[in-house]
């Protein structure tokens, strides 16, 4: 699959990477399992080959390599952590939360296929990560020591004081704040912790130190921030063709973005701190530079 257009930047740093993980995806869904209904299969493979940047699989196929670990080892975990990701896109997208019906250029999955089998397939797709990793990493020769770590720290990302709990800070009334605070508590939380642990997971496969990790920790925290800032930042100055999704939900669901909290001038200017924090995390480990560094910068001036 080619990258669209509109993230040739991304295509450019990381082409590797991506082809690499678009061929494992497209042979684990070549074959499907008997036991599986052909119905939510067609769903699950509908919104894992929509598209989009695959930067969480990226970011750890590179950080597994940094860490003295061949990209192919890691497959498994990237698979797992594209598919939470997937998952949290088709939630996302439902009536019941932020209600889009465009999704990557796309009618979203609610709208392709019902919202009952939508809600299943978001299900299934969570289960299958863990599965998967916990199944493939050990036969790739990740350790079960690592293989169990990643797996927790993946399932910690995920859940109530990660994304889900970050979706609920997002989307329910009684939940929100007033102030730029809180923002930051959204950003951290829904989008920051899996991108966070997609380095972190990544990472820790290989024989780093502690010290060592705490910079690609850091460098995600900074990461997910700024990714998460030019989301805020897109949806009220791109177009619907542009995104690939409608602009403009977050105003009219009232949420407290960055821009709405700051204004988008200083919103603009918060991004590019984070992008320069995730760079100096870790500049120590790289001073020559690298990828995780061209990476932070690109995707702070990215337009989809």
């Amino acid at each position: 699959m080619r990258m669209p257009e509109s993230e040739d930047a991304l295509a450019t740093l990381s082409g590797h990477y991506f082809q690499l993980f678009e061929d494992y995806l497209g042979n684990l869904l070549g074959t499907r399992d008997d036991g599986v209904p052909s119905r939510l299969w067609e769903s699950m493979a509908y919104s894992l080959q929509a598209g989009g940047k695959r930067l969480r699989p990226i970011l750890c196929l590179a950080a597994a390599e940094r860490g003295g670990v061949g990209p192919q080892k890691a497959l498994p975990l990237a698979a797992a952590i594209e598919f939470i990701h997937t998952a949290s896109l088709i939630h996302d997208d439902m009536p019941c939360m932020d209600d889009d019906d465009l999704r990557r250029g796309k009618p979203t999955n609610h709208r392709a296929f019902g919202e009952a089998l939508a809600l299943i397939a978001g299900d299934a797709l969570l289960l299958w990560a863990f599965s998967h990793a916990l199944t493939h990493l050990p036969r790739a020769g990740v350790s079960f020591e690592k293989t169990s770590k990643a797996v927790a720290i993946l399932a910690e990302a995920s859940g109530p004081s990660g994304m889900c709990g970050g979706q609920v800070l997002d989307t329910d009334g009684e939940s929100r704040r007033a102030g730029g605070d809180f923002a930051f508590s959204v950003a951290s939380a829904k989008t920051g912790a899996l991108i966070r642990a997609s380095v972190v997971t990544g990472a820790l496969l290989g024989d780093i130190s502690d010290t060592d990790l705490r910079c690609y920790y850091d460098y995600g925290t900074h990461l997910g921030l700024a990714f998460q800032i030019v989301d805020d930042i897109l949806d009220v100055t791109r177009t619907r063709d542009e995104l690939g999704k409608t602009p403009h939900k977050d105003e009219a669901q009232g949420k407290n973005t960055f821009v709405s909290a700051y204004g988008l001038d200083e919103a603009q200017k918060l991004a590019a701190e984070a992008s320069e924090e995730a760079c100096r995390a870790i500049e120590e480990l790289f001073p020559e530079g690298d990828l995780l560094i061209d990476l932070a910068k690109s995707l702070a001036d990215r337009k989809s």
